[in-house]
This record gives structure tokens, C-alpha cells and sequence, in this order.
């Protein structure tokens, strides 16, 4: 069975770089329960909000970022049952192509190089289940569309949906 799972907010915590980078750059404490059903930059001052669109263009963005709880291990252990790839849009950011790259090595090197679809657009991925936190994404999976949960996506209904990899553990093993 093939099985694609998406980098952002599903292995690497965007979101929360992008919440300690607002916090860093003003000071503020800002929380992912602040932004709940939203946007990191739709919960900040309007004056603001080009601030967090602006930073995923800098250089180590896509790099530094932290894998999300458990996703490795699971991740480890789905690879033993599924034909996995990893599916992530990469094409928005010019940096995020090669960052995404290295830090899969670092996180993940044990989906090599040729698992790896960096595109941008999902729509193209024919296969068995996709774990994604975007809705425009699964909406035209034709398999088992799997919705990771991150804080921009708590409000959405109508998919399957996973809160942690812990979940999708016992979904998928």
C-alpha cells in the first residue's frame, strides 16, 4: 500500500516556528490555543502579520524546524508495512526545496531521496492514504484521506481525522 504523509504540520512543526519567531521578534506570548482555528498571522496585529509571511522566505526556515511528537518513530514503524513518500509543497518558498531536503536526511534518512516528492501541487499523488493538515489537499486524494490535526485546521470537518501520531498509529499498524 502506498502511503504519502505531508511534511508540514505533519513532521515539522510550522506552526509552532512560526508562533516562537512572533513571540521572539515582539515579545509577546503568544499560544497555539490563541490561534485556534486559524492562521498563526490571522491571530497578530494587522500591522504585523507581513512579519510571519515574510519570515518563511529566510534562509534556514524550513531547516530549523522541529519534527512533531512521535512522528519519527511512527513514521519508522509505518515504513515497515506501507510504501511510503513523503509529499510536501515546496516550491512556494525557494529556500524550502533544499532545506526540506536536508532536514529529511537528518530526521528521516531512512525514506531515501527517491520517496521524496517535492512539488507544488498535490493533486497530482495517486495512491492508497495521505496524511495531511491542509483540506484543499485531501479533497482530491482519490484514497483514504487522513486529516492530521494542527491549530489552523481544528474547525474543519468532513475527513478522518488524527490528532497525533499516536493516532495514526493505531489507525495504521
Amino acid at each position: 500500500m502506498t502511503l504519502f504523509i505531508d511534511m508540514d504540520e505533519v513532521l515539522a512543526d510550522t506552526y509552532g516556528a512560526h508562533i516562537r519567531f512572533y513571540n521572539d521578534v515582539y515579545n509577546e506570548s503568544l499560544s497555539k490555543k490563541d490561534c485556534l482555528g486559524g492562521e498563526v498571522w490571522q491571530s497578530v496585529p494587522k500591522e504585523r502579520q507581513s512579519s510571519i509571511h515574510e519570515h518563511c522566505y529566510e534562509k534556514g526556515f524550513f531547516r530549523n524546524l522541529k519534527p512533531i511528537e512521535n512522528s519519527i518513530e511512527v513514521v519508522r514503524e509505518l515504513d515497515k508495512y506501507y510504501n511510503i513518500y513523503i509529499a510536501s509543497a515546496a516550491m512556494q518558498f525557494p529556500n524550502s526545496l533544499e532545506e526540506k531536503h536536508y532536514w529529511l536526511e537528518e530526521y528521516f534518512p531512512f525514506i531515501p531521496w527517491q520517496q521524496r516528492i517535492l512539488c507544488g501541487n498535490k493533486h497530482i499523488l495517486k495512491g492508497d492514504i495521505l496524511i495531511d493538515d491542509r483540506k484543499y489537499n485531501l479533497e482530491s486524494f482519490e484514497g483514504r484521506s487522513l486529516l492530521f490535526t494542527s491549530p489552523h485546521n481544528v474547525n474543519t470537518n468532513g475527513f478522518e481525522r488524527v490528532n497525533t501520531w499516536g493516532d495514526v498509529a493505531s489507525l495504521l499498524l
